[in-house]
């Protein structure tokens, strides 16, 4: 067990030094993420709600990590997801979505992040193999989902959220910009896309094949931080 001498000491050394984690400083925290693709440039906000989610996504845009990563995995009125490390030199037609950095990230569900249009989450493997629902280190999908009318709400909180209530403002936003209720808590929402949602829905209705994988290759060209815009 750490000290708590010790443990006092390490806050103390943190609040006074810039680098508060592994390659990050805290104005990074502050910092926006862009993503330039093959369609156009997305805008990422990351949620300070998700704290490990945050630190971990911003370490790897500063590493160069999901440079030329493909979208490997695009289902039109759902999600587009990418950060799959294999992606970066696949050939044509081969199946992705194993790939990632060797660790995963324990769950962080918060109520107040849901996947709206543009929420951005983490993937991860299936509740057989991970009961405990943690994340992928690397692989993320941004939700285009679409917009729900009332009776089909109500029929997937009956049937997909076991009957748990979807909160009223929720359901506002679900009926009006769409998205992807049935993933709610299921799956951690980490940030979402203040700018291009016009880029995820370009994205989102190319040709596919069997496997969901654009059938032309999608990049993330570059990603990095930027600073914050005033709106």
């Amino acid at each position: 067990m750490i000290k708590w001498s010790i443990l006092i000491l390490a806050i103390t050394w943190i609040s006074c030094n810039p680098r508060v984690a592994e390659g990050l400083r805290k104005k990074d925290r502050q910092k926006d993420v862009l993503l330039v693709t093959t369609l156009g440039d997305l805008v990422i906000r990351l949620s300070d709600s998700t704290p490990q989610h945050r630190d971990n996504f911003l370490r790897l845009v500063k590493k160069g990590y999901y440079d030329s990563l493909l979208f490997h995995r695009v289902i039109r009125r759902f999600v587009i997801q990418a950060g799959d490390p294999d992606s970066r030199r696949a050939k044509s037609g081969e199946e992705l979505g194993s790939g990632g950095p060797g660790y995963t990230i324990p769950a962080e569900f918060r109520s107040s992040l849901f996947h709206r249009k543009g929420a951005v989450a983490a993937a991860r493997e299936s509740d057989a193999v991970n009961p405990a629902k943690a994340s992928s280190g690397s692989q993320f999908y941004i939700v285009e989902g679409h917009v729900y009318s009332a009776a089909a709400l109500d029929s997937v909180q009956r049937l997909r959220l076991q009957g748990k209530p979807i909160p009223a403002d929720h359901r506002a936003i679900y009926m009006t910009l769409g998205g992807a209720p049935h993933l709610d808590l299921q799956y951690t929402v980490f940030g979402e896309v203040i700018r291009g949602l016009d880029r995820v829905d370009s994205i989102a209705s190319v040709p596919t094949d069997q496997n969901d994988r654009p059938q032309s290759d999608l990049r993330i060209l570059r990603a990095k931080l930027i600073q914050r815009s005033r709106q």
